[in-house]
């Protein structure tokens, strides 16, 4: 598996819409492979996620975790950040064979939090409601999403010694995006906070296979970082 960051920058129009449409996006973190690239394996497949830079508006990073090396070249002539024009590739596995249960740590998730309707509520019956998917949008639902879920997935979230979970939902959108003639609306949120694995085999897996719907849409990529606590160094 490899772990790689694309800083895109945001210097024109063309840039703009470029990182605006998940659609296009897909399309060409999927030229980054050959076609006889492994797209998908027994550890993961690709996934990927748009990142904002703090204190820099002119600028997103572009993570993709996926199962064989890719090549961004095509995406840096068009898009490129100037103060950073190429990509970093890492491999990934010695990141995912470190993980074990008991560990605390740093975690990022923009995902599609939805759920399935089982009875319409409405006040009006509508026909061909139940069983389609709706986005969950206040915050308190995309909590409970995440919590719901998380002890599945090899993780539970970390609480602080008050009891509360160590987690913050922000950059909640509706985000829609046109796909091949139709219009695509997604609801996403940005999870971020510390958590601890129950589960390192299933936690592996999610960090390969993502967590949750519109993976091919930039949403279900989570990424970890070593644990830093106020006052550290």
């Amino acid at each position: 598996m490899y772990l790689s960051r694309v800083p895109l920058g945001l210097t024109n129009l063309d840039a703009i819409a470029f990182v605006s449409s998940p659609y296009k996006v897909h399309a060409a973190v999927e030229q980054a492979f050959a076609p006889s690239a492994v797209r998908e394996d027994e550890r993961g497949r690709i996934l990927w996620r748009l990142d904002e830079v703090p204190g820099n508006e002119r600028e997103v990073w572009l993570y993709v975790v996926s199962p064989d090396k890719p090549d961004f070249t095509h995406i840096c002539d068009q898009v490129a950040s100037v103060a950073s024009p190429s990509w970093v590739t890492k491999e990934y596995d010695p990141a995912l064979d470190r993980v074990s249960e008991g560990q605390l740590w740093q975690f990022r998730l923009k995902a599609n939090p939805v759920r399935k309707v089982l009875v319409d509520k409405g006040r009006r019956g509508r026909a061909g409601v139940v069983g389609t998917l709706q986005g969950h949008v206040t915050e308190a639902q995309q909590r409970a999403w995440l919590m719901d879920r998380a002890e599945a997935h090899g993780f539970r979230i970390a609480q602080t010694e008050e009891g509360f979970e160590r987690l913050t939902v922000s950059h909640r959108r509706r985000e829609r995006f046109k796909r091949q003639g139709n219009v695509v609306t997604l609801t996403t949120a940005q999870y971020d906070g510390v958590l601890e694995v129950v589960d390192a085999e299933t936690f592996r897996h999610t960090l390969g296979f993502g967590l949750g719907r519109a993976r091919g849409f930039g949403c279900g990529l989570m990424t970890i970082a070593p644990l830093r606590e106020p006052g550290d160094v």
